[in-house]
């Protein structure tokens, strides 16, 4: 990690959530990531007992960017194996009320009374996205995902998997400000699912980029 980051264990109702954060002052916004699945299957497609990312694609990208307030911030059992986690949480339920509520919950220690950027990887897209839409009332003035999956009903289908039976859907994207990103090459989050579920708009196409490999990708926070 990034000597600029200090590592933060951040208490929610169900669950410890690891994080790194970067916060220099009380006023600017804090730019928010929001980690990917992890390792949740093994190379066979069997569930593995510890979902903690193998690869740090999400991570550096928050380690480059330069602003004032930055946060990595990791999804529940993943670095950390709290005493509620359960398989289902990074299966089935990765994306069910218990883990969408404790994250907004995490979001909101971290973020104060600041505005937020919130920048959702691969499965951290729903993420943000259900944390977007479940409480309005957080100061989110732009939505960011990367190689993101923003309808886990529409993936698992597209890959013929198991559906995620205990995730909530988050249907129509928030109304808010909002940049995707897709990798070109992307054989996780193929660029066809984000066209179909954003209309086509807002998606950025990153030349010869792969899921797990964005290059230099420069993010565009403006709104």
């Amino acid at each position: 990690m990034s000597d600029d980051f200090t590592y933060a264990q951040i208490s929610t109702d169900y669950y410890e959530i690891a994080s790194w954060q970067k916060i220099t002052d009380e006023v600017s916004p804090v730019h928010i990531y929001i980690e990917g699945d992890g390792h949740a299957f093994n190379d066979h497609g069997f569930p593995t007992d510890n979902p903690t990312p193998r690869g740090t694609t999400i991570r550096d990208l928050a380690m480059s960017d330069r602003s004032a307030n930055v946060v990595y911030m990791a999804r529940p059992c993943q670095f950390i194996m709290s005493g509620n986690c359960e398989q289902s949480d990074w299966t089935s339920g990765r994306f069910s009320e218990k883990i969408i509520n404790s994250m907004a919950q995490a979001v909101q220690q971290v973020s104060g009374k600041r505005d937020i950027f919130l920048i959702g990887y691969s499965g951290g897209a729903m993420v943000s996205g259900l944390i977007i839409k479940s409480f309005p009332d957080l100061n989110v003035k732009k939505w960011i995902t990367v190689a993101g999956v923003l309808n886990h009903s529409d993936w698992t289908e597209y890959f013929e998997d198991t559906p995620l039976a205990e995730s909530l859907s988050l249907g129509a994207l928030p109304n808010i400000k909002q940049t995707h990103y897709v990798a070109e090459f992307d054989d996780v989050v193929p660029i066809v699912l984000t066209q179909r579920v954003a209309d086509g708009e807002n998606i950025v196409i990153v030349p010869n980029a792969r899921h797990d490999d964005f290059g230099n990708l420069k993010i565009d926070f403006s709104i």
